[in-house]
């Protein structure tokens, strides 16, 4: 039969909507050159690998390029399958052991998978050179530094759906990613954001949970809110509901398993 893999739209709740992750479950770890080929052959922007532990399961992930230290859509397509597919039981609480520590996913009440995150928030900083051109826009309300990525805010949700980087120019820029983010005009919702990652091969991610760990943070200190809701205005679109506790962002969602395939290139 080979090795299962599923493909899995998170953070919507209808197929080719949200961001796709390809997530398989292995019996050991495998090796990380290995995991890359396959990252590169599935071509999503995410592969998750997932391995049993007696507490939870370690996971990484992997883009088309290269290892990376969070991801927010794999590990809620990794939870995803697990639930669905009888891993852990509907009530249990996933740990994953992962490059970012022990991150926790669980089902709210509604029916929403719940990923427990650190927060990253950004601090001020100045917008290295050709960041601002690169995006096409002549200035920005803030441009701060997350652990990971750049947040730029500019001043309505038009300007951030508008957008048409240069992706070339962008690529240059050091940094995992560049967060575009405005208040939200569309109802029911807060704010609104877009993710570029040329440097990981990924000109704009679909919806990326990680970088709501930065703006999660920013949008509650200037919007006074617990909770938000959440839009990442890509072409394929999706929803987030978080929140933050202290120095963890709570980021629910929901998910659709578009495929489940056998690999049989498994050495």
């Amino acid at each position: 039969m080979g090795l299962r893999i599923w493909q899995v739209d998170a953070f919507t709740d209808r197929p080719f909507g949200g961001n796709p992750a390809c997530v398989t479950v292995l019996d050991q770890p495998a090796e990380a050159g290995w995991m890359q080929n396959l990252a590169m052959e599935m071509n999503l922007s995410e592969t998750a690998f997932l391995v049993p532990q007696p507490d939870g399961f370690g996971l990484r992930w992997f883009t088309p390029a290269s290892e990376v230290a969070l991801c927010g859509h794999a590990t809620l397509a990794s939870a995803h399958v697990l639930f669905t597919q009888g891993f852990v039981q509907p009530g249990q609480t996933i740990h994953f052991h992962t490059l970012s520590g022990v991150l926790k996913a669980d089902r709210t009440p509604e029916g929403n998978i719940q990923l427990n995150f650190p927060a990253t928030p950004a601090t001020p900083a100045e917008p290295p050179a050709g960041l601002l051109d690169a995006l096409g826009l002549s200035s920005a309300r803030f441009v701060g530094a997350s652990r990971f990525d750049y947040l730029v805010v500019v001043d309505d949700e038009n300007t951030v759906a508008n957008m048409k980087p240069d992706f070339t120019r962008l690529k240059e820029v050091k940094t995992r990613g560049t967060i575009v983010t405005a208040p939200a005009s569309r109802p029911d919702t807060d704010f609104v954001s877009r993710f570029f990652a040329p440097v990981e091969d990924i000109n704009e991610d679909s919806v990326t949970g990680s970088a709501h760990c930065c703006l999660t943070p920013y949008w509650r200190e200037r919007l006074g809110k617990d909770e938000m809701r959440a839009y990442q205005a890509s072409r394929r679109g999706g929803r987030l509901i978080v929140r933050q506790e202290g120095d963890r962002v709570f980021i629910s969602g929901q998910a659709v398993t578009v495929f489940e395939g056998n690999l049989f290139s498994v050495g």
